[in-house]
């Protein structure tokens, strides 16, 4: 799996648990370990400037996915995955920040950060949390992963409560 992660946000961020946590969500969704993902973390700033350019909403948001081929999770155990481009998640430590303050289990922005890259990551691959049972579906198999992730890291503690709306 090649996942490349660049901090433009003048934010110390943990970048490697960013990589993990993008590779064995990929890996636990059965894509192919050729394939490729962007995941950029950016400033309020530049996260606003892009949430009003491809959402039309102002202010700046926590996650952004940017999808490139469409790659889907195979649908049955037999079948192979397709390789190809991901897309690009683009990330912002400022607005974690603040989530993670503001959660019912606080928690810190590296914390959110792992918990929006897993949530960028779904979006990539086609989930979404439009309607009541797309929701259930995505916000579950978000927490799946990343409490599969935590335990196969041996962290404790509570995870992450979904913040992302």
């Amino acid at each position: 799996m090649s996942i490349d992660v660049n901090n433009e946000s003048g934010t110390e961020v943990d970048e490697q648990s960013i990589l993990d946590i993008a590779r064995y969500a990929l890996a636990r969704m059965r894509i192919h370990p050729l394939s490729e993902l962007s995941v950029i973390v950016v400033d309020a700033e530049a996260m606003e400037q892009l949430h009003i350019q491809w959402m039309d909403l102002p202010g700046p948001t926590d996650v952004m996915s940017f999808p490139m081929d469409e790659l889907r999770p195979p649908s049955k155990d037999d079948e192979e995955p397709p390789q190809g481009l991901l897309g690009d998640i683009v990330l912002c430590p400022e607005v974690a920040t603040q989530q993670g303050k503001d959660a019912p289990t606080q928690h810190s922005m590296d914390e959110e950060l792992q918990l929006l890259t897993v949530h960028g990551v779904l979006h990539l691959l086609g989930y979404d949390h439009e309607e009541p049972d797309e929701k259930a579906e995505m916000f579950g198999l978000q927490a799946a992963i990343v409490d599969g992730w935590r335990a196969e890291k041996g962290l404790t503690g509570p995870s992450p409560a979904p913040t992302v709306s």
